[in-house]
C-alpha cells in the first residue's frame, strides 16, 4: 500500500521545541531548514506511485522521505550504508525529511528498499522529474530572472578501469566465457584448454596490463586472433549468439579489426585497425558499454550545464543573486559539444527559463547552431571556431566591410577595382553554382604591397587578384571582427562564472569520479548532484539576504521583551523540572500500588 504523509499539514505541537532557540536557528539557516520549508513538499511522488499498488500489500516507506534520502544522498555524496545511518540518527536529515516521529517505522530504511527507489529513478528517469520540479520551485521562490545564461560542459569518470586497446579485448574475451560458462556449461567444456586458461584465471588475466611495450604489437595481434576464432566458432549458434556478452565480442572485433569476407558475405580473415581509425564511440570496457572516449580528457561521460547568470559586479549585488543551473543532460564521452545548445534551448523553454542569451565557448558557437537558436528567439555569443589559416596568415576577418557586407578595403587599404562610390556598392561577381563571390583588386597596387605574400587574394585573369568567399565564410570573418571589439569582450567576460558551477560540483558533490556505471546510473547520479548543488547555492543566497536585510523590530518590541525572556526561562524551567518530577511521580504511583 502506499504511504505519502501530507507535509503542508501543520503540528499541533512543535516537535522540534526541544531543540532550543540556537540549535533551532542553524537548522532554519542550513540547507535542511530550506528543504524542509520550500522543497519537501515538492518532491514528485507522484512519479513513484504507479509502481506500487493501493491497495494491497504492506506500506510502503514513507515517499516523501525515501526520495528525499535519495536526493541528500547524491548531494552529500554518501554511500547506501552512511545513507541508512544518516536517515537513522541524524537530527539534521530529521528535520529537513520532517521526520517527527522515533519509530523504526519512520527513521529506517534497509538497503533493499534503497537499492529498489533507485532503480526506479533510473529505469524511469523519474531523476529529471526531481530535478525539474526542484528547480522551478527554486526559480519561482528567489525570483531568477531565465533572460541570460550559459552552458559549458564537464568530464565525468564513472567507476571503470581505464583500458588500453589489449586490456579491452581480453576482458571481453573474459566476460563472455565467464557468462559461457554460466549459462552453457556443455559449449563451454567444448573449448580449447589452453585458451581457457589464458582468460579465465585472475593471474593470467592480469599479465595483460603488464606487457612491455616492444611486445605490445604482438600480444595485441594474439589477443586479436582468439578474438576472432571465438567471433566464428559460435557465429552459427543462436543460442549464444543471443548472450550480451557474445553481442559485446563482436561489437569489440568490428570495432578493433576490418573483416576480409567471401563473396556469401561471411568472414574469411581479418587485420587490425590502426589506432587512428578505431572510433571515439568504441567499446571503452566492458563492465561500462555506454561510455565513450574524448581525445582530451580521455574515457568517460560528459554532463552538460546551463545555468543562470547575473551582470552584477558588486560583490553584495552579486551575493543576494542565485545563480541557478536550468539544464542538466548525460552524455558519452565521445560526443560533440555543438549537438547540445539547441536540445539545452528547447527544454529550459517548455518549463518557462527559457533564455533570450547564451553565453558559450566556440563548440557550441557554430553557424548552424546560431541560425537555429535565433529561431528560437535566442541570441547566442559565442566565439567562432578559428579558421584554417596560420597565425602569421591574412584572412577574411582582415578586410573591412561595410554594414551590408561589402568589401570596401583590404588590410593595406587598397580599395578593389570597382570601389564604392557615389552611394554605389561594390561590383561583385557571384557564383551561384559554387555559392561563391568574388571581388577584384588591381594587380599593379598588390605588387609592392609587403602583405601580398599571405593575402588570402589570388593572382587570376585581367591583371587582377581575387578574393573569393562563401556568404557562411563572409559570417564568419565579420563575427571575428566583432570578437577583437573592447565591447564583446566585456560581455563574453561572464562566461568564465560557469567554471565555478563546475569546480562548485566536483567540490560539493563528487561528480568527477562516481560510484556507479553506466549511463542510467550516471545520469542519475549526475542529475541528483546538480539539484544539490542548486540547493546549496540557494542556502547561501537566502543566508546573504537576510543578513543585508535583517526582519525589522517591532515598535512594541522593547515593551514585549520582558514577556519574550519569561517565557523562554519558564519553558527552560518546565524542561528541566519534568526530568525529576515525572519520574519521582511514577515512582510514587509504583510504591503505592505494591503497597496495596
Amino acid at each position: 500500500m502506499i504511504y505519502a504523509k501530507n507535509h503542508k499539514q501543520g503540528d499541533l505541537f512543535d516537535p522540534w521545541a526541544h531543540l532550543g532557540p540556537k540549535r533551532r536557528r542553524l537548522l532554519d539557516e542550513s540547507w535542511a531548514g530550506l528543504f524542509r520549508e520550500h522543497i519537501l513538499e515538492e518532491l514528485p511522488v507522484e512519479a513513484l506511485m504507479p509502481y506500487f499498488k493501493d491497495d494491497r500489500g504492506r506500506p510502503t516507506k514513507e515517499l516523501y522521505t525515501v526520495m528525499g534520502a535519495v536526493l541528500l544522498q547524491q548531494a552529500h555524496d554518501f554511500t547506501d550504508e552512511e545513507t541508512i545511518e544518516e536517515v537513522a540518527f541524524s537530527e539534521q536529515w530529521h528535520y529537513a525529511l520532517n521526520i517527527t516521529s522515533d519509530s523504526d517505522e519512520a527513521t529506517y530504511i534497509c538497503p533493499k528498499t534503497l537499492y529498489n527507489v533507485h532503480r526506479l529513478f533510473m529505469d524511469h528517469e523519474i531523476d529529471s522529474a526531481v530535478f525539474n520540479k526542484i528547480t522551478d520551485k527554486l526559480a519561482e521562490v528567489f525570483e531568477v530572472d531565465a533572460k541570460k545564461q550559459r552552458l559549458d560542459s564537464q568530464h565525468i569518470k564513472s567507476n571503470m578501469a581505464r583500458l588500453g586497446r589489449i586490456g579491452v579485448i581480453a576482458k571481453t574475451i573474459q566476460k563472455f566465457l565467464v557468462n559461457l560458462r554460466r549459462q552453457r556449461r556443455e559449449r563451454f567444456d567444448g573449448l580449447d584448454e589452453e585458451l581457457v586458461g589464458k582468460y579465465m584465471t585472475q593471474k593470467a588475466l592480469g599479465c595483460f596490463s603488464m606487457v612491455k611495450p616492444s611486445e605490445s604489437a604482438k600480444t595485441l595481434s594474439e589477443v586479436a586472433q582468439d578474438l576472432f576464432d571465438l567471433a566464428m566458432h559460435f557465429s552459427g549458434d543462436q543460442e549464444v549468439a543471443g548472450m550480451t556478452s557474445f553481442q559485446q565480442l563482436l561489437r569489440v572485433l568490428h570495432e578493433q579489426c576490418h573483416l576480409t569476407e567471401s563473396a556469401s558475405g561471411e568472414p574469411l580473415d581479418f587485420t587490425l585497425r590502426p589506432a587512428k581509425e578505431v572510433s571515439s564511440d568504441s567499446l571503452q570496457n566492458p563492465s561500462d558499454p555506454d561510455a565513450g572516449y574524448d581525445a582530451h580528457k580521455g574515457q568517460g561521460y560528459q554532463v552538460q550545464v546551463m545555468e543562470t547568470y547575473t551582470d552584477e559586479d558588486e560583490p553584495e549585488q552579486k551575493a543576494r543573486s542565485l545563480d541557478l543551473i536550468t539544464y542538466i543532460e548525460v552524455e558519452s564521452a565521445s560526443k560533440h559539444d555543438a549537438g547540445a545548445l539547441i536540445p539545452a534551448i528547447e527544454s529550459t523553454k517548455e518549463r518557462g527559463l527559457g533564455p533570450e542569451q547564451v553565453l558559450a565557448d566556440s563548440h557550441y558557437g557554430g553557424d548552424d547552431n546560431l541560425a537555429a537558436a535565433a529561431e528560437l528567439g535566442v541570441e547566442v555569443v559565442a566565439p567562432a571556431m578559428p579558421g584554417a589559416k596560420k597565425e602569421d596568415r591574412l584572412g577574411l576577418e582582415d578586410f573591412a566591410f561595410s554594414e551590408v557586407g561589402e568589401v570596401l578595403h583590404c588590410p593595406a587599404g587598397h580599395a578593389p577595382a570597382c570601389a564604392p562610390r557615389a552611394g554605389k556598392p561594390v561590383k561583385k561577381k557571384t557564383n551561384h553554382q559554387k555559392r561563391r563571390q568574388t571581388v577584384a583588386f588591381d594587380s599593379t597596387r598588390c605588387a609592392d604591397c609587403p602583405h601580398a605574400a599571405d593575402c588570402p587574394a589570388k593572382p587570376g585573369k585581367k591583371n587582377h587578384r581575387y578574393l573569393r568567399y562563401t556568404d557562411k565564410e563572409l559570417r564568419l570573418a565579420l563575427r571575428r571582427q566583432i570578437e577583437r571589439t573592447p565591447a564583446f569582450k566585456n560581455r563574453y567576460r561572464m562566461r568564465a562564472g560557469v567554471e565555478a558551477t563546475m569546480s562548485d560540483l566536483d567540490r560539493l558533490t563528487n561528480i568527477k569520479r562516481l560510484r556507479v556505471r553506466g549511463l542510467p546510473a550516471v545520469r542519475f547520479a549526475a542529475t541528483m548532484k546538480a539539484t544539490a548543488v542548486n540547493l546549496f547555492r540557494a542556502t547561501a543566497v537566502r543566508v546573504a539576504r537576510k543578513a543585508q536585510n535583517p526582519a525589522p523590530a517591532g515598535k512594541f518590541s522593547s515593551i514585549f521583551r520582558p514577556v519574550y525572556v519569561f517565557k523562554e526561562r519558564f519553558l527552560s524551567f518546565w524542561r528541566e523540572s519534568r526530568k525529576i518530577l515525572f519520574p519521582a511521580l511514577i515512582n510514587h504511583q509504583l510504591a503505592s500500588q505494591t503497597a496495596s
